[in-house]
């Protein structure tokens, strides 16, 4: 059961080539447009010639029966306890075992050291924090590569390893706006990404030109690669999500150190809860403070304006949060947030009535050109002046805006310069 990530991972460490099991198929859920594909026979191995057939979730309980199946495996992030376990549930119903592989079960190894930058919850600041750690390796000589989550949502087999070095590549290898949203701010400063299906095919070609792994996990999932540093991210504005989402809450026992991000803009009482939560969970783990700073070149052409606030999907979605830095920075700029829900049109406006707590923003959902062209005509349509561009792309660059468009952006501030000391000293850079 998976969402074009984990579940593939899992498959190639674990049961590919394993005659003990015979894989029935996967299930997809989560992100739009991914079911329905097979999984192709170059990448199941060698004893599924056929592939092995992707269908969406709600028929789990049907293919359980029709294939007698034995064991069901979970494989996908960032959803709470109850709403894994009521999936646990149905699957025991039925007969079968509902299984979670171990995160060391999973772990690739690296010849080079690794440093993993994963989170408790979607949103909270890890690709600020990835950025902020390869901009400081580079300073100091180093040459980081950073390994992306996987997001295989095209043509399978041409993903099996993917290398952005340049805009250009993100346009060959036709990314979503998800992806873009992960590659673009690491590329454009220099950092070369990958990405891809296969991750031990992956790791060996980033292990030929980097001297350190940067991990940039997605949602709140487990490291693929076994880290030498495990950094993990929290959001005080979700206390209390780091002990009841899953993996999040894995990723915090495991943790080396907890990054407690957006304290310049967090409550101090939610801040200190936060701290609480992951003392009493681990108590070993360092804990460091960072500051999400959000900032736009342009505050006076927002200034009491009517605005669209287009905010980074995957936070606004299954992350659970109502609005994100582009809707702050529209309160601070005294402007107006147009509600976006009745100038949706297609899967724009199925998103915004399944996720009924979004409300003020647009989750930027690009999953195919189909939906990029509807992203773009439900902002075309609402009555704002201006849009205020707040997922970490520009989007002027991939659709066609009737409107003027405003960057809003977000960096990650270590100002106690404790982040800065834990990566140099793990990296010998003094």
């Amino acid at each position: 059961m998976g969402a074009a990530g984990r579940d593939f991972h899992n498959f190639n460490v674990y049961f590919r080539d394993n005659p003990a099991f015979e894989v029935i198929s996967f299930t997809a859920a989560q992100i739009p447009f991914i079911e329905k594909r097979t999984y192709p026979p170059e990448l199941a191995g060698s004893l599924y010639p056929q592939g092995i057939p992707i269908h969406p979730e709600e028929r789990l309980a049907e293919l359980i029966k029709e294939h007698s199946v034995d064991m069901v495996v979970f494989a996908y992030s960032d959803v709470s306890h109850q709403y894994v376990m009521h999936r646990g549930e149905l699957v025991c119903s039925l007969g079968a075992n509902f299984v979670l592989l171990g995160a060391e079960k999973t772990m690739l190894e690296s010849h080079r050291p690794v440093i993993s930058v994963c989170a408790v919850r979607t949103g909270c600041g890890k690709s600020g924090v990835t950025e902020f750690t390869a901009l400081l390796l580079k300073k100091k000589g180093r040459r980081p590569v950073v390994m992306r989550h996987p997001m295989p949502y095209g043509r399978l087999l041409a993903e099996r390893v993917q290398r952005f070095e340049t805009l250009a590549d993100m346009d060959h290898h036709g990314c979503t706006i998800e992806e873009r949203e992960e590659f673009e701010h690491l590329v454009e400063q220099g950092v070369v990404v990958y990405g891809g299906v296969d991750y031990g095919e992956v790791l060996k070609e980033a292990e030929k030109e980097a001297d350190i792994i940067i991990w940039d996990g997605g949602n709140n999932d487990l490291p693929f690669i076994r880290p030498s540093l495990e950094l993990v991210v929290a959001d005080p504005f979700r206390k209390g999500d780091e002990l009841c989402y899953h993996p999040g809450e894995a990723n915090l026992l495991r943790a080396h150190h907890v990054i407690i991000n957006k304290v310049n803009t967090a409550a101090p009482s939610d801040i200190e809860e936060l701290e609480r939560n992951v003392k009493g969970l681990n108590p070993s783990a360092g804990i460091i403070r960072t500051s999400s700073i959000i900032y736009t070149d342009n505050p006076e052409a927002i200034r009491g304006r009517r605005v669209v606030v287009v905010e980074d999907g995957p936070t606004l979605t299954h992350g659970g949060m109502p609005i994100g830095a582009g809707t702050i920075m529209a309160e601070r700029c005294g402007a107006t947030p147009v509600e976006p829900a009745p100038y949706a049109v297609g899967s724009i406006k199925d998103t915004l009535m399944r996720y009924r707590h979004i409300r003020k923003a647009l989750p930027a959902m690009g999953y195919s050109p189909e939906q990029m062209e509807e992203l773009a005509e439900t902002i075309n349509n609402t009555p704002a002046e201006c849009v205020l561009i707040a997922t970490p792309i520009d989007l002027r660059k991939i659709m066609k805006i009737n409107k003027p468009a405003i960057r809003v952006r977000y960096r990650i501030e270590d100002h106690t310069g404790d982040l800065r000391k834990l990566i140099e000293g793990f990296s010998g850079c003094h």
